[in-house]
């Protein structure tokens, strides 16, 4: 399940998607987030799929490795289900012993369910396609206007980017402090929801130790190579806008269009 995560990975290619500018994939990412929560019906979310079809197929990420991504949030998924088919007031389709569920709620509970699957995999989508390095990059651009204001827009951009970085870094720390401790005799699986938690308390405390300590190494090395911020830093690759970023505008603006004529229309 740990090694199934797959935001902030990088999976390397020279596809159309890898060739954007990531300012351009950071905007249009939140511009499918927007597009989202204003999707209120099934019909809707046509437009979303095939969008979501399309730039999966243009990036080259093959189609297993999204969703393997959806594996972790599989008990998210469940969760959010399970709240609204049992607590959405509505007309009523059967019972369950004291629990009702209704034709609203399980309306509700499929499109909430849509949602988060199409969050996760649009988000995964920026990551994946996106270096590091560029994703600092692009986020200090997009944020230096607010420096007028106080922001330090390079810090923040850096400490979300190394954030996103040590993800997979800390899930391959997960899965080896879990097999060593399942070859010690540890059970992470069985039992009730509270066993498995107290189960947890071996594998979290060395966790939180390998995290300080790597944040302290970390610490370190930018300080031994004289790291003082962004000022007067120079850059390898100078981000900069094509024509590749023209079409890619073109393309989220059909795909905007799309969503507001199915929902103006339908």
């Amino acid at each position: 399940m740990i090694r199934d995560i797959t935001i902030g990975q990088y999976y390397p290619s020279n596809s159309f998607i890898h060739q954007l500018d990531s300012r351009f994939k950071i905007m249009a990412s939140f511009l499918f987030i927007i597009s989202l929560f204003l999707v209120n019906d099934f019909y809707q979310y046509i437009p979303v799929v095939l969008f979501i079809v399309l730039t999966v197929k243009i990036s080259k990420v093959p189609f297993k490795y999204i969703l393997k991504g959806l594996k972790p949030i599989l008990l998210i998924l469940i969760f959010a289900f399970g709240i609204n088919i049992f607590l959405t007031p509505g007309e009523i389709v059967f019972s369950i012993w004291i629990l009702d569920i209704t034709r609203e709620g399980l309306y509700q509970a499929f499109f909430m369910m849509l949602r988060l699957i199409f969050l996760i995999t649009g988000t995964s989508l920026l990551t994946l396609t996106t270096s590091p390095i560029m994703l600092t990059d692009g986020l200090e651009r997009l944020l230096n206007p607010f420096k007028k204001i106080g922001l330090p827009a390079h810090e923040l951009a850096m400490m979300m980017t190394i954030a996103l970085r040590f993800i997979p870094t800390l899930l391959q720390e997960t899965d080896k402090i879990m097999k060593a401790q399942m070859a010690r005799g540890a059970d992470f699986e069985s039992g009730n929801i509270i066993k498995r938690a107290k189960s947890l308390i071996p594998l979290l405390v060395p966790l939180f130790i390998s995290a300080f300590r790597r944040a302290d190494e970390l610490a370190m090395a930018m300080e031994a190579r004289c790291y003082r911020g962004g000022e007067n830093r120079t850059r390898l690759k100078v981000l900069a806008y094509t024509k590749k970023d023209i079409i890619g505008a073109i393309f989220v603006f059909l795909y905007i269009s799309m969503i507001i004529i199915v929902k103006v229309y339908l």
